[in-house]
């Protein structure tokens, strides 16, 4: 199965670090956020990223494009015939990696549709590039598989400044985007959809939110359940939250943590 990430925002509640870096590329524990995500994602057998690259993505596409070089041992051969040799292996051996320009101002339901061409299977994964947490995606996946309808969201329980989902048993009634005030579960991304909604409820628009529109319409019709995560949950906006991410890796408490 593969997973879309969603890495092309301008991130400027984060300012002071995306001036010069895409968020998704701001280190926990000298690796990028979107590195841990991944580590995820791969413990529970999803290692088919592509990635929704727009504002400096070139930072993105060059970490990956070098990455044998910066994880490997290697020995260079000078001369006419030289060339490298690697001499170790990492962990991310395996991986696949589509970087994927989907527009510097594009929105995130437009970044999703111009990955289209690049989901060729029923069922596919998409987060944000930016948060973290404890989320079991193969339980995600298989609540997915049972239920039969367009979309999964998973619910998160932290501060009210984002999507709350208005819900019944599984079943998502409603889709508010970053209310005022919440009381219940709200939008944590980690979601799971069939390939349908790629083509019934997203357009080419730059300016299409999927968190709007797309995902409000889809509530609407009874084809958006949710997957309640009682878990560590935790996105990455502000320099205090990213203080908070890397305090618990250093200290070797991070719950995002579920690799070896």
């Amino acid at each position: 199965m593969k997973l879309v990430i969603l890495c092309g925002g301008q991130g400027t509640r984060f300012r002071e670090e995306t001036e010069f870096r895409p968020k998704p590329m701001i280190e926990i524990g000298g690796r990028p956020i979107l590195w841990h995500i991944m580590k995820l994602y791969t413990h529970h057998n999803v290692t088919d990223f592509v990635l929704c690259l727009g504002y400096k993505g070139y930072a993105i596409k060059e970490f990956f494009f070098n990455y044998e070089m910066r994880t490997k041992d290697f020995t260079v051969y000078l001369g006419r015939e030289g060339g490298v040799k690697y001499r170790s292996d990492h962990e991310e051996t395996g991986w696949s990696v589509t970087l994927a320009e989907t527009g510097e101002s594009a929105l995130t339901g437009a970044r999703l549709r111009r990955v289209r061409k690049y989901l060729d299977e029923q069922t596919f994964c998409l987060t944000y590039g930016d948060g973290v947490g404890d989320i079991n995606i193969k339980e995600l996946i298989q609540f997915h598989q049972s239920h039969g309808k367009l979309g999964t969201v998973t619910g998160v329980r932290p501060p009210g400044r984002f999507g709350e989902l208005q819900t019944q048993g599984y079943k998502v009634n409603a889709f508010a985007e970053k209310p005022q005030v919440t009381e219940g579960l709200i939008n944590g991304g980690f979601f799971v959809f069939e390939r349908e909604f790629l083509d019934r409820y997203l357009d080419d628009r730059d300016d299409l939110s999927l968190e709007r529109e797309p995902l409000q319409r889809l509530a609407a019709d009874g084809e958006l359940m949710v997957w309640p995560h009682q878990g560590f949950w935790q996105p990455m906006d502000t320099y205090r939250e990213w203080k908070l991410l890397e305090g618990l890796w250093q200290t070797g408490h991070a719950p995002w943590k579920v690799w070896e």
